[in-house]
């Protein structure tokens, strides 16, 4: 299976923990300052940031207090870190050009558009600045791809799809809500979801969402309903939970009864929250701690100018870099009966935040009780 030019399994092994002092800074050029010297003085290393949304997103509430845990980790001495964030790709092209100017040791980006932030990746490889990659592959000569596998992805979300049609998993009529074409996951959450729904169900409408905003796959959804008609949409493969968000707001808009069973991605409290509620039948959860982890010791590593092949599982090519060294890490289904064993146990929510007192009797009947 393939992401970009291709993905190529290498020799398993566990992951090393990597063992540096290191301090995490973010120049924020919009801000117009770079914050402390963090560690300088101190022979510590600079790791800069950038994720591609804030406190709301599941960057903001996850992938980054786990990064900067991880971080901190390393180094008990270093400051606390700071991480630049933004949905806006000309902001973030901004900020890593910043943190290239101050001089930072080693890069995590995540990609809010890959191959906009090429030439920037591009110049950080010229000035001796290794860039790992983190949930989306970036263009250019990056050092390092920390994800999950996305062809498992949508492979999760296409059986699950077809199991909740039911019946109509043969010959009955789907929506596709794609991600991004600037966003290579999305390529590779489609051929995944694809190669299980393929020849299985008719395709009515599919839509590569622009920038994964919800508002877009709410125009798109709208269109879709239109177009088919309301009876007969028999499921949404719906790429994350935001977008599938939007499509149940397209739904109940159209006064659409009962909701057709939709799929995401992400494990937001919000979809949780939908699927308690029998309005998005699944969602895929990733459990971000290992990516975290996973993050911060291959960075930490390539700034002490040490090979990471003890901690990639596998390699990757983009357009530009062949034999990358890559984490590709598993993702679990979760449902209505699944939520206590997956997202509870594991200590992503707990009961008390998913079952709000609206949702009690569905929490109930979930089996979700405290």
């Amino acid at each position: 299976m393939g992401l970009g030019a291709g993905l190529s399994a290498v020799k398993r092994g566990p992951l090393t923990r990597a063992s540096a002092a290191i301090v995490l800074a973010a120049g924020l050029v919009l801000a117009g300052a770079c914050g402390e010297d963090g560690g300088e003085g101190d022979g510590g290393l600079t790791v800069g940031v950038l994720l591609p949304g804030g406190g709301a997103s599941r960057f903001g509430q996850f992938d980054r207090p786990l990064i900067e845990k991880r971080l901190k980790q390393l180094c008990a001495e270093c400051p606390a870190a700071t991480v630049a964030a933004t949905p806006e790709p000309a902001v973030q092209q901004q900020q890593l050009e910043a943190m290239i100017t101050r001089g930072v040791d080693a890069l995590i980006v995540a990609a809010v558009d890959p191959q906009l932030l090429r030439p920037s990746v591009e110049a950080a490889h010229r000035a001796g600045i290794p860039v790992v990659a983190y949930d989306r592959l970036a263009q250019g000569p990056i050092s390092g791809y920390i994800t999950f596998d996305g062809a498992q992805v949508g492979r999760l979300q296409g059986e699950a799809l077809l199991q909740a049609m039911g019946t109509k998993a043969r010959g009955g009529q789907i929506v596709m809500m794609n991600g991004a074409t600037t966003d290579p996951n999305a390529g590779w959450f489609k051929r995944g979801s694809l190669s299980v729904l393929k020849g299985k169900v008719k395709i009515g409408k599919s839509y590569d969402t622009a920038g994964w905003r919800p508002e877009n796959a709410y125009v798109n959804m709208t269109g879709a309903i239109a177009a088919l008609g309301a009876d007969d949409i028999d499921g949404v493969l719906a790429a994350n939970d935001s977008l599938a968000g939007a499509v149940v707001s397209a739904l109940h808009a159209a006064e659409v009864r009962p909701l057709p069973p939709i799929t995401g991605q992400d494990a937001d409290l919000a979809a949780v929250r939908r699927i308690v509620r029998g309005e998005q039948y699944m969602t895929v959860y990733k459990p971000y701690k290992p990516a975290a982890d996973a993050a911060a010791d291959m960075a930490v590593a390539l700034a002490r100018g040490e090979a990471v092949g003890s901690i990639a599982t596998g390699t990757v090519d983009n357009a530009t870099t062949k034999d990358i060294p890559a984490v590709l890490l598993p993702s679990v289904p979760v449902t209505a009966s699944t939520i206590k064993d997956t997202v509870i146990k594991d200590g992503m929510y707990t009961i008390g935040q998913v079952c709000t007192p609206k949702l009690r009797p569905a929490c109930d009947r979930a089996g979700l009780t405290p």
